[in-house]
């Protein structure tokens, strides 16, 4: 199978006033259910009926989303090649990525898995009892990247080959009792370091491989759901609301994008954001499956893509027959073939 990059957003939106990963969440040891969530916003058109961009076909990308079941697909030329599909499945796929063997990783609340093209489990992990598993990484074709909330949070790197556990070491968390909202994404920096959105602590940090807090930024308002290094130095991040903001190495904002600057695309929840090859910014804005089913005549968007300045350059809408995707968490796009996402290291383990 050719190689797939990761040049990605996953960011969420949440077609709730406030997010389901803000809210309260079972103690440790309850059952891993997703929070009810809070009632719907005030109704109204929640994207232009036109939208800019070439639909289905302005990338090629791989997605996954976060509901009742596990759902991910792989789109090429505005069609779907591949796809994913368990019905009943570990909900809540809170970080996926295609690997350039066409392997799968994926975070799903439950555990961490590792599937083929042909859909073989090559490694699982589950999330201990009391405990979530929300993002992962893989490092190289060996290595495994996790973060598992709970009483004792912790940064994992195990070696999928031989079982062994070769990194660990403890995280914060604003409250170890309440596992839900305690992390989302993290990402390697391509100096080896760690960035960690402590969502329930409203504070992006990045850790080396021994642990030690390197750099660290407090969120606005809102804890931050995504955050992402950028080539510049900067760092790219969402405050789990409506805005994304780009910081640079000082924590002065250098850039920001809000629901005031596309007051026709309405989102809510913002999480993981990417900055995409072309300089654009790429977020995913979630439709919450557990509030009911989306309005067919006011169908909620599931990516946009915005330049610099500010214009929406793409919006993906597609819920229907032949590409019903569903709601969205990742969008990894694959318009560079030579981008190897497992390319990464963490400190001294590649």
């Amino acid at each position: 199978m050719p190689k797939f990059p990761l040049v990605v957003i996953v960011a969420m939106a949440t077609a709730s006033a406030l997010a389901v990963d803000s809210l309260p969440s079972a103690s440790p040891g309850a059952a891993q259910t997703s929070p009810k969530p809070t009632p719907t916003p005030t109704p109204g058109p929640l994207a232009p009926d036109v939208l800019p961009g070439s639909g289905l076909a302005q990338h090629d990308f791989f997605f996954a989303g976060e509901a009742h079941t596990e759902d991910m697909y792989i789109v090429r030329k505005g069609k779907i090649v591949w796809s994913y599909h368990v019905p009943g499945g570990k909900p809540e796929i809170s970080d996926a990525t295609l690997l350039s063997n066409g392997n799968v990783l994926f975070a799903h609340m439950g555990g961490v898995t590792e599937i083929t093209a042909g859909k073989q489990v090559v490694w699982n992990h589950d999330a201990p009892p009391g405990t979530q598993i929300h993002t992962a990484q893989p490092i190289g074709h060996d290595r495994v990247l996790y973060i598992q909330n709970g009483l004792k949070p912790a940064v994992y790197v195990v070696n999928i080959v031989t079982g062994k556990t070769e990194l660990q070491f403890p995280l914060e968390a604003g409250n170890p009792k309440n596992v839900h909202p305690q992390f989302r994404h993290a990402r390697l920096t391509a100096a080896g370091t760690l960035l960690v959105a402590h969502m329930d602590m409203g504070v992006v940090r990045e850790y080396d491989e021994k642990g030690n807090i390197v750099w660290s930024w407090k969120m606005p308002g809102r804890g931050p759901w995504g955050a992402e290094r950028l080539a510049n130095g900067n760092t790219l991040l969402t405050d789990g609301g409506h805005t994304v903001y780009e910081v640079n190495p000082k924590g002065r904002i250098v850039w920001q994008f809000t629901q005031s600057d596309a007051p026709a695309y309405r989102f809510w929840s913002l999480q993981n954001v990417y900055r995409l090859a072309n300089g654009n910014t790429l977020f995913v804005n979630w439709f919450n499956q557990w509030q009911g089913v989306p309005d067919p005549n006011s169908l909620p968007l599931q990516a946009i893509e915005v330049t610099p300045d500010k214009q929406v350059a793409w919006a993906l809408r597609s819920w229907a027959p032949p590409a019903a995707l569903g709601p969205a968490t990742t969008i990894q796009i694959l318009d560079d073939p030579g981008i190897v996402p497992e390319d990464v290291h963490f400190g001294d383990i590649r």
